[in-house]
């Protein structure tokens, strides 16, 4: 199991990027977070097989077992639920990785070998949800694709980074850090999106390719 600190900082992102986005009219915090999660479980249900367009709020309502009414305390739009959804996405990851006791790795280097090799495993596991998410992300209005973007580089860009800058305090890297954690954000998400031409490659062989080239990459042995 990860670190108390590390799942709490895993747990942090139900309120990363809101900023007011979404309405909040029940006080109570942890309710509306369980009401939020049963409009986004009974969304990904309908936008899988009928798609964003093709889903309407008052179907998210009743596969939610919610009214019209009681789903507008929580949500204002599709818009919304489609956040909601990235936000999951992100939660789920970074948990997983706390389970997986990342942190608890003392040598930053293989802490990146592992933290790559349990994303890509994340990935794969939920190529479902990613490939919805990469494909509507550009529906969003700009209010709500700027906050999915901040998302995207405090939670996912930022934890590279981290891991990046804990291996340069011990030793130097080929490179600028910002960027190198955006390219490995970038081909983490490479396994899912090109699997439909690698089928004939067995998973594993996939994943130790992609770990070397990183590896490699940054200047390191494999």
């Amino acid at each position: 199991m990860g670190s108390p600190e590390y799942q709490k900082e895993a747990n942090t992102i139900v309120n990363t990027s809101e900023n007011g986005l979404l309405p909040s009219f029940a006080k109570d915090s942890e309710l509306t977070e369980k009401k939020r999660q049963q409009i986004v479980n009974a969304a990904c249900k309908l936008f899988f097989r009928k798609g964003f367009h093709g889903t309407t709020i008052r179907e998210i309502a009743t596969a939610a077992s919610m009214s019209m009414g009681q789903l507008y305390h929580y949500i204002s739009s599709k818009d919304d639920v489609l956040f909601l959804i990235y936000r999951h996405m992100q939660t789920l990851w970074r948990e997983h990785l706390a389970q997986c006791g990342i942190e608890d790795i003392h040598d930053p280097v293989e802490r990146l070998r592992e933290a790559l090799r349990q994303t890509i495993a994340f990935m794969v596991k939920n190529r479902e949800l990613l490939l919805f998410i990469y494909t509507e992300t550009k529906y969003l209005d700009k209010r709500h694709l700027g906050a999915v973007l901040e998302m995207d580089n405090q939670e996912v860009v930022g934890f590279w980074r981290k891991i990046l800058q804990g291996i340069e305090t011990k030793e130097p890297i080929r490179g600028d850090i910002d960027l190198l954690a955006n390219l490995v954000s970038y081909l983490m998400v490479f396994p899912p999106m090109r699997g439909w031409n690698m089928k004939n490659i067995p998973q594993e062989k996939i994943t130790k390719g992609l770990i070397d080239f990183i590896l490699m990459g940054l200047g390191f042995k494999v």
